[in-house]
């Protein structure tokens, strides 16, 4: 699928923290211990995950997983890690929504027992479809599912959507709103811009990129619509599943108040960047999965508001994508993993879908 290493994902020892986590448990709930501490093989690249079973006979919950935030010291993603805001969000999700999400239960903010701030919260039984090799390849569970299996699984997650956008009061979400002038949309795609040149200081600078942004001025909506609640990294991959049904929705970081249509957009798009590896590799895919129409019509269905600007939203997508690849590439170069060609477009893996976008044939 890539022709680069496997990105690194951590540059922490999972021993010691195992130590200096029970030790902090122990200020927490006196006599707790930390068991069976395991750092996942699908853990990401910016914020860390630490699974654990908590042993104390009052804790509330055994299986523990710990969200940290990244090491500054290990070229970080992103610029900023605020986990008081993504634990805030969980719990306004749980009491506002039906939305599953995990029970959260302490909030750590002082860097100093695990180097960095984390919030500990259940650990949900269930799957998750994968990212490597990602589930539009032959031999995932999701893959392997039936038509009416997928189909169940689709009209689910489009309904989890549409219930975290209807259900969370947007007045309780103002903390989450962008700095800056304008409308949501406006402080959103700003973000996305300051974003980028933290990204570029000092490197190559991205011409496909640019373009990107220069196509959405062109492509940019008449009425961008009331923000909602907006998750930001809207994507099955993020979704732990108990057969087909959603029972937890994972990692926050992006959230923000937002038009609808920026997840949705991000939705449609993250599965056409799998599906469009998958077919580069000789695979079929899931063409029929995750379909732009029919995402947009069961939405509409849902909650009464019409996807609009879809073409805008989708091409948002693949760039705000682009973005966090390139990152991830410099990344890599600064640890020596890869080098850093004369062309940076073409550390953007889906450079070839997002030139498509910008031009206006990917839809086609």
């Amino acid at each position: 699928m890539v022709t680069t290493p496997r990105p690194r994902t951590t540059t922490r020892d999972p021993g010691e923290l195992a130590h200096r986590l029970t030790a902090w448990l122990g200020t927490r709930l006196p006599g707790a211990e930390a068991t069976g501490v395991t750092v996942p093989a699908s853990n990401g690249m910016s914020s860390e995950t630490l699974l654990f079973d908590l042993e104390h006979p009052e804790a509330p919950f055994r299986a523990c997983a710990l969200r940290l935030a990244a090491d500054p010291a290990a070229y970080t993603v992103f610029p900023e890690y605020d986990m008081a805001r993504q634990y805030r969000i969980l719990r306004l999700v749980a009491e506002r929504t039906d939305v599953p999400v995990p029970r959260v239960l302490w909030l750590e903010e002082d860097p100093g027992p695990l180097g960095a701030p984390f919030f500990v919260m259940e650990r949900v039984a269930g799957r998750v479809p994968p990212d490597v090799m990602p589930y539009t390849y032959e031999g995932s569970w999701l893959h392997a599912a039936s038509d009416a299996e997928r189909a169940h699984l689709e009209a689910a997650t489009v309904g989890l959507l549409a219930r975290l956008h209807d259900q969370v009061p947007v007045a309780e979400a103002r903390f989450l709103a962008r700095p800056g002038a304008g409308d949501a949309l406006r402080r959103h795609v700003t973000a996305q811009r300051a974003y980028y040149a933290w990204v570029i200081d000092g490197l190559p600078r991205s011409p496909l990129i640019e373009a990107a942004f220069d196509r959405l001025e062109q492509l940019w909506p008449r009425e961008p619509g009331d923000p909602v609640l907006s998750w930001g990294d809207a994507r099955i991959g993020n979704i732990v599943y108990d057969g087909f049904d959603p029972v937890a929705v994972l990692d926050w970081e992006m959230a923000a108040l937002a038009p609808r249509e920026v997840d949705l957009g991000w939705t449609v798009y993250l599965h056409r960047f799998f599906h469009d590896l998958t077919v580069a590799s000789g695979q079929r895919g899931l063409p029929d999965f995750l379909r732009r129409d029919r995402v947009e019509a069961r939405y509409a269905r849902l909650t009464g508001h019409t996807p609009r600007d879809m073409e805008f939203h989708t091409l948002y997508a693949a760039l705000r994508h682009a973005i966090v690849m390139l990152r991830i590439a410099y990344r890599q170069a600064y640890f020596g993993e890869v080098d850093v060609p004369a062309d940076p477009d073409t550390l953007i893996l889906h450079h070839d879908s997002l030139r498509a976008l910008v031009q206006g044939s990917y839809w086609d």
